[in-house]
This record gives C-alpha cells, structure tokens and sequence, in this order.
C-alpha cells in the first residue's frame, strides 16, 4: 500500500481516508486526532477529538469544557483500530502531552510528527523514534543556520546576569504553553532555589503542569508583588509582554526572551530583547536531519517550516521528498496580554481571576515568514546585553 492511501495532504489539514479522520485539522472536521495542545494544531469545533489526556485538557483549559462533540483519551503506545487503519500516539518531546501520530495499514506505517524535538526536555516524555515508511516533519528550523546548543547553557547566561545585576528584575519571555514550564525546570536544574514570578497569564497552564506532578519549586504571582520585592527576581511572561507597560511596575528590568528565534541577531533587536537565549521546543536543524535519517523512511514530507531546504537535504541524500504546503501551522505567538498581567483573549478561566491560560502559542495563521538568519552559525547567539 502507498502511504498516500492511508494520509493525504487535504486544505483542512491530513486526511485518512480510510480511518475516516484528519490529523490536527486546520477547520472544523468530523473526526480529529490531535498531536499537542498548540492552538495551531488544536483547534475547537471538532465532532469528536482523540488525544492524550494532557492534550485534552489544554484544549478544555483554552477553549472550554464544550471544545468538541466528544473526546477521548489514547496513552502513548496504545493501538486503536479506526475503520481500515490502526493508529497509535507516541511521545514527541515537544511540550506535556505532546504525540507524534503513527498511522498504519498492510504492513505501511506513516508517522505524522506534528511538532517536535529530539533533545530532553524534563516537563514531557521523551521524542520516541518511530520507524515508518513515511515520515511526515516539520521543518520550524529547517535552516543550517538553526542550531540550537545547550539549553542549560543559555539558562547559565541568565542567572549570571541576574548575579551581576541583584538589583534589576530579569523578565523572561516564554510562550505559556510549554516553554514557560521548560525555562522554570530548568532554572530549578541549574540550582536556583528562590521564588519564581509569573505573569498572570502564564499562571492556569503553570498550575496544571505541576498538577501533573512536574516540580516547578515556589512560583509567585507578579500582580501580588511590590516594585521592592521585585528587585533581583526572575519572573516568566508572554513574549508581547516585555514591551508592554505592564513592566514598568519592575526596577529597571532586564528583557530576555527564549525562543529558537534568538539565533538570528536581528530577531532580538527588532523585539528590543537585551538578553537572548536561544531555547527552542522544536528541533533544530541537527535534530531534524538526524530524526529523518533514522526513521528509515523512503518518503519525506514536509507539513510547515522551512520547507525547501529540508526538502532540497533530503533529496542530496536519495530520500523522496515534498513540501505539503499546508496552511494553518505555524511558530508560536503570543496573543494579546493587557497591562495588568491578564490575557486578553477571552478565557473560560478569566472569571476566577487567574488571567486566562491562552496567551501565547500559536493563533492559526496562514503562513510565517521565515527569517533571514544571520551569515554565522554563532553570531545571532550572542548575548548583546546584560551579560
């Protein structure tokens, strides 16, 4: 059987005929299989949605308990038969909850990735490698230039600058779902033992990652701190949120912001950002290469991203490869976050007060523009303030 009969690329997203559903539809559809809780990937509307259960519960934390029909959860590794094909979740590595989709049928498999990363991350399982005939990637950073290093490093970056600077506050942007969790573990793991500070809009995902038994240490609210207090502190906030007036209730702060982006030099300027740091919840372009050379499959396709150089690689190497062209994934980005510490997407949360849960990741958006990378490999990197 050819994999294009058990997926297809469709203009509502992939499509199996023969199991009758979509994989992370971009418009509402009868049946979805969702690989992770990015709005990019997860929309409401659906008829009936199967996920894992921590997929799930972003959707009914962002959109509300009525997000779907029905739903249903899948633990990794089990199998479900769905009409002629069977069909099974596996760790992605990407953020809590997150699945790659193996799709399989007479002895065919196609994995659909959705997003990943092939690098440890301790808020979510593990990337599993999954061999397939058919490997289905995406392509965020599917430029050379992109190469991500040490995550532990960049967090070693800034508690140097929070030594060196005990009286500024540093405010590190991070989009709520996922990369937030990741930088607070991470800074747990790198030793520091003080309080944490949240904007309010990072506070209902926060609480369910730690309600999932991840270790976040003492985290605080922003909103309940005083300018005084919040002097030589490290607080997490949406990335929009570094240029809004909502900093202005910190002692002279310091603006970083982690994302893969930080690579390229000029990304960090046009934000104003005086420390990248270059941490990223998707592979690079080592980790997507590597991921396609072991998966053993023939076929290549490329769902969003950088499409043409990871295809332009994989045919250097004798693999088939295309671009699927499908619209409606994209990078993370934060929405709209108001002055005091709130989201201002409506949430079904906002009535407890605790800000909404929705503020950064991925708004369905027709394309993303990819950016001219610095000529150096390092030179995007750098730190260009505080340290």
């Amino acid at each position: 059987m050819r994999p294009e009969d058990i997926l297809r690329p469709m203009p509502s997203g992939l499509c199996s005929p023969l199991g009758d559903f979509h994989i992370d539809p971009t418009r509402p559809v009868e049946r979805a299989l969702i690989t992770h809780g990015h709005s990019d990937h997860a929309r409401a509307g659906h008829g009936a949605v199967l996920a894992t259960q921590e997929t799930l519960d972003m959707m009914r934390l962002r959109y509300g308990a009525n997000f779907a029909g029905s739903t249903q959860a899948v633990a990794y590794g089990e199998t479900l038969k769905l009409g002629g094909v069977d069909v099974s979740f596996h760790p992605a590595g990407h953020v809590l909850g997150s699945a790659q989709i193996c799709v399989a049928a007479n002895g065919t498999r196609v994995v659909a990735s959705g997003d990943y990363k092939d690098v440890p991350d301790p808020t979510c399982a593990p990337f599993e490698l999954i061999p397939c005939d058919a490997f289905i990637t995406e392509a965020t950073f599917g430029l050379p230039v992109f190469r991500h290093g040490d995550a532990s490093a960049e967090i070693a970056k800034l508690l140097r600058s929070v030594a060196l600077f005990p009286e500024r506050a540093h405010l590190v942007g991070a989009y709520s779902l996922g990369k937030a969790q990741r930088v607070i573990a991470l800074i747990r793991a790198a030793g520091y033992d003080k309080p944490i500070y949240l904007h309010g809009a990072m506070e209902t995902i926060t609480r369910y990652y730690v309600s999932r038994g991840i270790d976040l240490g003492e985290l605080r609210l922003v909103r309940d701190a005083s300018k005084a207090e919040l002097a030589g502190t490290i607080a997490i906030c949406p990335p929009s949120a570094l240029q809004d007036r909502w900093t202005r209730r910190f002692p002279d702060p310091v603006s970083a912001f982690a994302s893969g982006w930080m690579r390229v030099r000029a990304r960090a300027r046009q934000r104003g950002v005086e420390l990248p740091l270059v941490i990223s919840d998707h592979a690079d372009w080592d980790g997507l290469t590597a991921t396609i050379a072991a998966a053993g499959a023939s076929q290549i396709w490329v769902t969003h991203g950088a499409e043409e150089a990871l295809v332009h690689w994989c045919t250097l190497k004798g693999l088939e490869a295309r671009p699927l062209n499908i619209v409606g994934y994209g990078d993370e980005e934060e929405e709209g976050v108001s002055a005091d510490g709130s989201s201002s997407v409506p949430s079904p949360l906002e009535g407890e007060g605790q800000g909404g849960g929705s503020s950064d990741d991925p708004p369905a958006k027709p394309t993303r523009t990819t950016p001219t990378p610095n000529p150096s490999p390092q030179g995007g990197g750098e730190q260009s303030g505080a340290v």
